[in-house]
């Protein structure tokens, strides 16, 4: 018996045919973007306030690019091998770059994006980081092993470079410098590179770099590189992004580390906003990147972890130095690097200090349908919310796809929610809760599945095991119980064979639930009734096999007459004439017919010959006896299909009734 799956399934069908269970979502800035950068490495980025610009040096194909806030590009400026550190000047109208390539400090306008001045440095000097401050562009130099400090005094009708300003403390690589945002004649300078860490502060209000405070000797053979250095808003603490799961923090007056943020294994850059937000960065291709840090605050308000774009596993890294804050506004701007094939990207993270959320809702697996059940979950967040803010709860199910509002449930403690339900639809059916954020956190929401059962519904069908002849009108009638707005039932005829699988009757059930259908029935037949449900009632599916013998009709002729032998009349033949059987069954491909003789004979029918004999494609065969020397014969014959020897099984065993014929002289 071949069965098929009812092809007017419906959407509610395959709604209900599969189930989830729990799904917690944490909420995202939708407004964070990302741009491929035209730049195949990073030296150093700033953002300048005032144009409303980022600039970004690429120190491997020697060229500062300008962007927008959103990544854009507006110009660039090439011809700068090596370049690496930036820096805008007070009235931010130049931008400095380092460019070990010429040995010199280039001069850029910020409005053009233009050169407008080039300062050599000295040969062989390396320059690499730069900081105006007290009137000079101060910048770092030197070697692996050996760093100093020098300035260009610009204000003369030639610059005067003077070189060594703190040859006693040896930095380790050029070493990276930072101006104080308070104090206009105060720098700072820290190791650049991993042999050893030095970090420095000096007065340069006599043109001169006087030497403030040095870290303890104890920090001295400190290694790991540095990969940044900010000052705090007020002036008196400095962060380094170094080795170590941390950003380190250390008073300005003497140098002294005083506490630290918590960040990934290897520092790559640190910036603090204006307000005293601290935003610190490392390079981790297997851990968040960035951290964001609230004023006064030891734990992050928000983790960064930069998504995969390169060919190799691990996420995009960080560039050294390439973190920044918007001037006077709240994005975080950050340059990131795929390990290998991938792109450069400017990350423009729109709201890095407000809380995450993540909502964490549960339901029970399975329920059934108008089943009461509790909905449950948590909200937690870096910033924890107070008990009884509202959550907005939405229930989506095949009544209500788009959405049934079920108010607003307010948040208990511990960041802890319940509330009860009825769900009224069966299939799978989702529960959101949502908190919609405030100035300090981010909207979020929350999902969880629970797969509703439908009521049973009945559903018979009459007709089972019935056998009937060829070509006979069958009516079937399938009958629907209770269900609980969908009365359409589908009933369908399957025939053995390829016959195709074909829609009797498409309708909506009378008041006492049936629906009936008549159809000539030719083979054995796989009738169905199906019920596709609706959001209370289960589907249904029941069938009838009904059985079809072979239409067989069976004839003899050539006879010359009829003869009545006790009740039977026998159509007689001259024993030199051979009787023709004409045998058909309905016609199917490589049908044989079986035919019987039988012989009476001592007072009994006793079987004489029998064989199968090929259907032509009309479904007939012809069949000749040999009469010669059959004088007083008296014989039957029939014809028969039987199922599964007559070469097919599409039809039922049929034997066709006997014909007698006898033979004269």
């Amino acid at each position: 018996m071949r069965k098929r799956t009812l092809s007017a399934a419906t959407s509610f069908a395959v709604l209900v045919g599969s189930a989830t269970l729990v799904a917690g979502t944490a909420g995202q800035a939708a407004a964070d973007s990302s741009k491929t950068l035209p730049m195949s490495s990073v030296g150093d980025m700033v953002v300048d306030g005032v144009h409303r610009k980022i600039f970004m040096s690429d120190p491997y194909l020697g060229k500062v690019v300008a962007t927008d806030y959103a990544g854009t590009v507006l110009s660039t400026v090439t011809g700068l091998p090596g370049v690496t550190g930036l820096a805008l000047s007070a009235d931010a109208g130049s931008l400095y770059a380092a460019v070990p390539g010429v040995d010199a400090v280039v001069a850029l306008d910020t409005q053009a994006v233009t050169e407008t001045a080039r300062y050599a440095t000295g040969e062989g000097t390396d320059p690499q980081f730069v900081a105006p401050a007290g009137g000079k562009i101060w910048f770092g130099y030197g070697t692996n092993d050996d760093g100093d400090i020098g300035s260009i005094d610009a204000s003369g009708e030639q610059p005067v470079v003077t070189l060594g300003q703190d040859a006693d403390i040896n930095y380790s690589g050029a070493p990276r410098l930072v101006a104080s945002p308070t104090d206009p004649n105060a720098i700072a300078a820290v190791s650049s590179y991993y042999h050893w860490f030095r970090i420095g502060a000096y007065d340069v209000s006599t043109g001169t770099a006087v030497r403030t405070a040095r870290s303890p000797e104890s920090e001295s053979s400190s290694g790991g590189m540095v990969g940044d250095l900010a000052y705090t808003p007020d002036g008196s603490r400095l962060i380094t992004a170094s080795a170590g799961n941390r950003h380190r923090v250390w008073q300005t007056s003497d140098l002294t580390e005083v506490g630290a943020y918590a960040s990934s294994y290897h520092g790559a850059a640190v910036a603090v906003a204006s307000d005293g937000t601290v935003a610190a960065g490392s390079v981790a291709p297997y851990d968040p990147d960035v951290f964001v840090y609230r004023p006064g605050e030891t734990k992050a308000v928000r983790q960064y972890d930069f998504p995969n774009t390169g060919i190799y596993s691990g996420g995009d890294s960080l560039a050294y130095g390439a973190l920044a804050w918007e001037p006077g506004g709240s994005r975080l701007f950050a340059v990131t690097m795929a390990s290998s094939g991938g792109s450069t990207r400017l990350q423009v993270l729109d709201q890095p200090t407000k809380s995450v959320p993540t909502v964490t809702v549960k339901v029970p697996a399975t329920v059934t349908v108008l089943q009461a059940i509790t909905v449950s979950g948590t909200v937690s967040a870096t910033l924890g919310l107070p008990v009884g803010t509202p959550l907005t709860v939405t229930r989506y199910d095949a009544e209500f796809p788009k959405g049934k509002s079920l108010g607003t449930k307010p948040l208990g403690a511990n960041g802890a929610f319940s509330f009860g339900d009825k769900p009224t639809a069966a299939g799978n059916v989702t529960y959101r809760v949502t908190y919609a954020g405030d100035a300090t956190h981010i909207g979020a929401g929350g999902t969880a599945v629970v797969k509703v059962t439908p009521f049973k519904t009945n559903l018979t069908l009459d007709r089972n095991r019935l056998t009937v002849n060829y070509g006979t009108n069958v009516t079937y009638t399938a009958s629907l119980g209770w269900s609980y707005r969908n009365r359409v039932v589908e009933i369908w005829s399957d025939p053995y064979g390829p016959e195709p699988k074909r829609l009797l009757k498409r309708g909506t059930v009378n008041s006492a639930g049936k629906l009936s259908v008549t159809t000539r029935m030719t083979r054995d037949t796989w009738v169905t009734a199906d019920f596709a449900g609706d959001t209370r009632s289960g589907r249904a599916h029941v069938g009838s096999t009904v059985y079809t013998r072979a239409g067989l009709t069976t004839t003899l002729s050539r006879h010359y007459k009829w003869s009545k032998i006790g009740t039977i009349w026998y159509q007689t033949y001259h024993q030199t004439s051979d009787p023709l059987i004409t045998a058909w069954n309905n016609p199917y491909p490589g049908r044989k017919t079986k035919y019987e003789i039988q012989v009476w004979y001592a007072g009994a029918w006793r079987t004489g010959s029998e064989d199968y004999v090929t259907l032509n494609g009309g479904g007939m065969a012809y069949i000749t006896l040999d009469g010669d020397g059959a004088a007083g014969i008296r014989a039957r014959v029939r014809t028969a299909y039987v199922d599964g020897v007559s070469g097919d099984n599409v039809n039922t065993t049929v034997h066709g009734s006997w014909k007698y014929f006898t033979f004269t002289r």
